[in-house]
């Protein structure tokens, strides 16, 4: 149980780090830019993890999604971050971790009118594990084809997150119908 406020890093329009707000209190209609991370999850057969958020989210509620997205503490690195937000919200453990848009970046409008606006490099990881979700943020979740999930965010992107239609649209992996788990990215 998190006994201490989230905190998120504020960024400037280069990217650079200028300071730090709770994440409660930056996800509003006038979101400053900020660090986040995507992370898309892969199976040793090469299954993609999709998940559908909870219908509590503050953003996006009930769509499909990435596997998991999340935020780095101030002077957590990303592969630290993504290992401990992979077991918070799916209770997986994950190997392999790799940058796929290592310089991704959106702004994306809610419904509701709430606005993400992040500087998010995306990550593919692997894992062996069954996932557990944590119902405060995954209503459901999946394994699918990466040439499925292109098609299907093609076909009705309205049903995705935007982050995650667009990621799918830079990644080259998806949509070659290949079955194989992501290779390593040169550092």
């Amino acid at each position: 149980m998190r006994t201490t406020e989230e905190m998120v890093i504020l960024l400037d329009d280069s990217g650079i780090p200028i300071g730090k707000a709770p994440k409660a209190a930056v996800h509003t209609e006038n979101t400053p830019l900020h660090r986040a991370f995507s992370c898309h999850v892969f199976a040793p057969d090469g299954r993609l993890l999709v998940t559908r958020r909870a219908l509590t989210k503050l953003t996006w509620p009930g769509v499909w999604t990435n596997s998991f997205c999340g935020h780095p503490l101030p002077d957590e690195s990303d592969h630290d971050a993504i290992t401990r937000r992979g077991q918070w919200e799916l209770g997986i453990t994950l190997t392999d971790i790799r940058p796929l848009l290592p310089m991704y970046r959106y702004r994306a409008v809610d419904s509701s009118g709430i606005v993400e606006n992040e500087i998010c490099p995306v990550y593919a990881a692997t894992t062996a594990d069954e996932p557990t979700a944590n119902p405060a943020e995954v209503q459901e979740w999946s394994w699918v084809s990466a040439s499925d999930i292109a098609a299907a965010t093609h076909c009705a992107p309205f049903a995705f997150s935007p982050w995650f239609v667009e990621q799918i649209s830079q990644i080259e992996l998806y949509g070659t119908g290949s079955r194989s788990v992501p290779p390593k990215m040169a550092q």
